[in-house]
């Protein structure tokens, strides 16, 4: 039986998302996002930098939620989640399956530090605006992307659950508007129409 580590409001969210979508049972193994449940010496075996998600499969055991995803599409089914090696649009879902994490997360990262982890004495207004800077700039290509799309490939795929969660996020954080990324937010409107999506976001 899956395993999944989870903590609400958390990367765990897409593998759960994910797992929702290729209706694969699972068990969910909820932790509260607190230094209590997830810096814990009992969790620290599970994950040595106590964080979320963690998967396991029977002896597998994994922490990074990209290669979790590929993970379960490789073992279990595509179910169309991820083009095959000769389809024209892989190409494209490879930059997007990896673009949140390499483009739109570091910036929130920093963010969600320098508003809401630091004590007001250490945070620093001028890295909080350059890492604002730094998002809507990564956010812009997404935007773009979309303008022609319903979603980052042209059908619903895994690049989806990454980078849209990754939006999603940023919207939460008050950084996509309508005005500014149009396309952005009417991608996750359909996002959250998705049934998985939204019992993955309401756990």
């Amino acid at each position: 039986m899956i395993k999944v580590y989870f903590a609400s409001k958390t990367r765990a969210v897409r593998i759960i998302w994910l797992l929702e979508e290729l209706n694969l049972p699972y068990e969910l193994h909820r932790l509260n996002f607190s230094p209590k449940d997830l810096k814990s010496e009992e969790y620290r075996k599970v994950h040595p930098l106590g964080r979320v998600p963690v998967f396991e499969d029977g002896n597998v055991l994994i922490y990074e939620s990209g290669a979790i995803i590929d993970y379960i599409l490789t073992k279990y089914r595509n179910g169309g989640l991820k083009p095959t090696a000769i389809a024209e649009t892989l190409p494209k879902y490879l930059q997007w399956f990896h673009y949140c994490e390499g483009m739109i997360m570091p910036p929130i990262n920093t963010i969600m530090v320098q508003k809401f982890f630091l004590a007001e004495e250490k945070k620093i207004q001028q890295t909080l605006e350059q890492a604002e800077r730094l998002l809507i700039n990564t956010l812009k290509p997404v935007n773009f992307e979309l303008s022609a799309k319903n979603f980052l490939i042209g059908n619903f795929s895994a690049a989806d659950i990454m980078t849209g969660h990754a939006c999603y996020q940023a919207e939460t954080l008050g950084y996509v508007d309508k005005d500014n990324f149009p396309f952005i937010h009417k991608y996750i409107e359909k996002l959250k129409s998705r049934q998985a999506f939204d019992k993955a976001i309401n756990l």
